[in-house]
């Protein structure tokens, strides 16, 4: 009886192999390994039947069911090893690359013209020791306007020029900053005079103004500058523009003049111009013929304006600058409307990130404007 269950397990191991050997895919092969291994398969079955023996049989038929389900496992796992090299070999003749065809041309973003004339402002003013500062872009009336010595029927502060926000529970009206000077109040308050020599920042950053056009946008971006110390004068303030404006736009002989003019915060103020020629057809070179250019105010800080942050004018003077950025990447990279700034037209944008400006490094040597 031994004898013949010895034999039946032998031809049932035998019909087990068989089917791994003919079994086509994964699915297959792990069926027959349920059917044969698992808890009620055709193997693991004579397992439960062996205590029908005695103990010599059971140790006999119980060893040869071991070294059976052993044998189908290795000849299990071979099958797998198969199959699986077979799923891979087919994987990659299906998504194989022929490096021989022409590469396909991708996308590359770049840097918006805007955020380059930024990273570049920064670069230039920061060789001549100038630091970055921002403030927020919610102002209260003092810093946008009465600290930077704007009277109360100065235009700027109607409703037609101004965003304001809706009143707080003081009756405050807060507004969108109309540009970035307030920034240069709550700076300056916090200069420790005990511990001051001088001080260099610019202040790039968003602004806000009820107006739109071709020229013109609601929220706009500019840069301001200040510069304050016991000995700093006009002749300070010009060579510092003049460096500037010859390295921003890469003309080291390019004309600028400086022209009267009249901003609340400083005293004597002045329009910087610089050379240019204004064809026909409306288009500019930079630098060359008789025409000139508006670009940027500046001006000595008014004495009313130190005096209101607690600096003594009589020991300490400083100038300002202030600049549009938007018009400045106009002038330099030929873009006729302010519009497409913020249209986010990919066309535009990869016209105007791609370029090439050719901007050697000039910004050398830069600290003898102010020595």
């Amino acid at each position: 009886m031994i004898a013949e269950l010895k034999d039946k397990l032998l031809n049932l191991s035998d019909d087990i192999s068989l089917l791994i050997l003919g079994c086509s895919n994964l699915n297959s092969l792990d069926d027959i390994r349920i059917n044969a291994l698992g808890k009620k398969g055709s193997i693991t079955s004579h397992l439960k039947n062996l205590r029908e023996y005695d103990d010599v049989s059971k140790r006999e038929i119980g060893s040869l069911v071991n070294e059976i389900k052993d044998k189908i496992n290795q000849e299990i796992v071979v099958k797998t090893q198969f199959f699986k090299k077979e799923i891979l070999q087919e994987k990659l003749n299906i998504e194989k690359i022929d490096v021989t065809l022409t590469p396909q041309d991708n996308d590359t973003g770049t840097l918006h013209p805007l955020s380059r004339t930024i990273d570049e402002l920064c670069a230039i003013f920061a060789d001549m020791g100038f630091s970055i500062v921002d403030g927020p872009d919610i102002e209260s009336d003092y810093y946008n306007f009465t600290a930077l010595n704007i009277p109360t029927e100065h235009p700027a502060r109607q409703e037609h020029d101004t965003f304001y926000l809706q009143p707080n529970n003081d009756g405050e009206r807060k507004v969108l900053r109309t540009h970035t000077s307030p920034v240069q109040i709550r700076t300056m308050e916090k200069i420790d005079l005990e511990n001051f020599d001088e001080i260099r920042y610019i202040i790039p950053g968003r602004t806000y103004r009820s107006d739109h056009d071709a020229t013109h946008s609601p929220m706009f971006h500019q840069c301001e500058g200040l510069v304050l110390g016991k000995n700093i004068n006009m002749g300070h303030l010009k060579g510092c523009l003049i460096e500037f404006c010859r390295n921003y736009f890469n003309a080291e002989n390019l004309p600028v003049r400086f022209r009267p003019s009249y901003f609340p915060f400083t005293e004597p103020s002045a329009e910087v111009d610089i050379g240019c020629r204004k064809d026909k057809d409306g288009s500019l070179s930079i630098g060359e013929g008789e025409d000139w250019l508006e670009i940027l105010g500046s001006g000595m800080v008014h004495p009313r304006v130190l005096e209101g942050v607690g600096i003594d004018p009589t020991v300490y003077q400083g100038f300002a600058f202030g600049m549009g950025l938007e018009r400045l990447t106009m002038l330099k990279y030929g873009i006729p409307d302010l519009r497409p700034f913020y249209d986010s037209d990919l066309r535009w944008l990869k016209h105007y990130g791609f370029i090439p400006v050719d901007n050697p490094s000039l910004h050398s040597g830069l600290n003898g404007v102010f020595s």
